[in-house]
């Protein structure tokens, strides 16, 4: 919901440390990988209980993975021969969805064995997930052969919803750290990612028409 909003506010200042880090040699996909090694931390964190680490490994990881697709921009204006963006944009969204499912996971373990709380939740967060994500990536597929793309500088086609990255970190950041209430939280976060679901499920099948 805030992801447009927040991307053209942040779009600079991305794009000034992508620089820096282009300039010392470091690559989007060693960012990514970064974001996904600290996001896998994070979740076995989280399943341990320790919920201050993992919170810090959460933040972290996610400003990885707003930074890798600013240093890869960085690295194409510098050399527009490259072809790699395709296999970048690949593993980026392949890492966030391991992060995003591994951390509900482990949050859902941590959980359970620190408070007894249900599971039932966090399954109906993934479950959400899930369909969220067929949801914007068969629209991805389908559009690019159409030729209806939505072009927003990212390597796949985006449809808005009311869930999407920036509501996804705050509600993970409060789960840790209202552990004791992290499964009512899953709750309204499932039902919130259902309603972003039904909406790029309604939104695709328009624009694909």
């Amino acid at each position: 919901m805030f992801d447009d909003y927040l991307r053209r506010h942040l779009e600079r200042p991305l794009a000034r440390v992508a620089t820096v880090i282009d300039r010392a040699g470091v690559s989007a996909d060693q960012i990514t990988a970064a974001g996904l090694i600290l996001g896998l931390g994070s979740a076995a964190a989280a399943a341990a209980t320790w919920w201050g680490l993992s919170l810090t490994l959460w933040l972290v990881s996610r400003l990885a993975d707003g930074l890798d697709g600013p240093v890869a921009r960085v690295r194409r204006s510098r050399d527009p021969s490259r072809s790699d963006a395709g296999a970048g944009g690949f593993f980026d969204i392949t890492a966030d969805f391991i992060v995003y499912g591994s951390t509900v996971v482990g949050v859902a373990v941590g959980v359970t064995a620190a408070y007894g709380a249900p599971w039932w939740p966090f399954l109906l967060v993934l479950l959400a997930y899930y369909i969220n994500g067929t949801a914007f990536l068969a629209f991805s597929s389908i559009a690019e052969r159409s030729r209806r793309t939505l072009d927003d500088g990212r390597s796949l086609s985006f449809l808005g919803g009311l869930a999407e990255g920036a509501e996804t970190i705050v509600v993970h950041s409060l789960w840790l750290i209202f552990s004791t209430l992290a499964w009512q939280i899953a709750v309204v976060w499932g039902v919130m990612v259902s309603i972003s679901a039904l909406q790029r499920m309604v939104l695709g099948y328009r624009a694909l028409r």
